[in-house]
């Protein structure tokens, strides 16, 4: 499998939200979790009040079963909006998600790059969790 089918696979099963809708999603209780290392979120700018979890501990601080879980996982029926800078790691991520038994996990299609161009606040750095 090419990684562009695996993408194209993780993508069939998730409700990809543009950036309004994950606004909107956020705005009503979901967690907004931004993925980016700390070196693109200052190049890039960051979503004012989300979640800094980097990639590679994901699936340890929002598994509901993790030692290592953040405190705003509640369940797995916890709504989480994963965002990456162009919306191809944060899919794959989600869908990682999934298969954890998060089965409201999705992604912020087009990424922070897509939030910034639509308007919507965006913010200096601040401290990864």
């Amino acid at each position: 499998m090419t990684v562009t089918e695996m993408l194209a696979r993780a993508r069939l099963r998730l409700v990809r939200l543009e950036p309004r809708q994950a606004m909107e999603t956020w705005r009503a209780g979901a967690l907004l979790v931004d993925i980016r290392p700390q070196a693109q979120r200052q190049q890039e700018g960051e979503i004012p009040g989300a979640l800094l979890i980097e990639r590679n501990v994901l699936e340890w601080r929002l598994d509901p079963a993790s030692d290592w879980r953040i405190p705003e996982v509640d369940g797995y029926d916890r709504e989480i909006v994963v965002v990456c800078s162009e919306g191809y790691t944060s899919s794959l991520a989600a869908a990682s998600l999934q298969e954890l038994g998060l089965h409201r996990a999705t992604d912020l299609a087009g990424g922070f790059r897509a939030w910034a161009a639509a308007g919507l606040p965006t913010t200096g750095r601040v401290a990864v969790r």
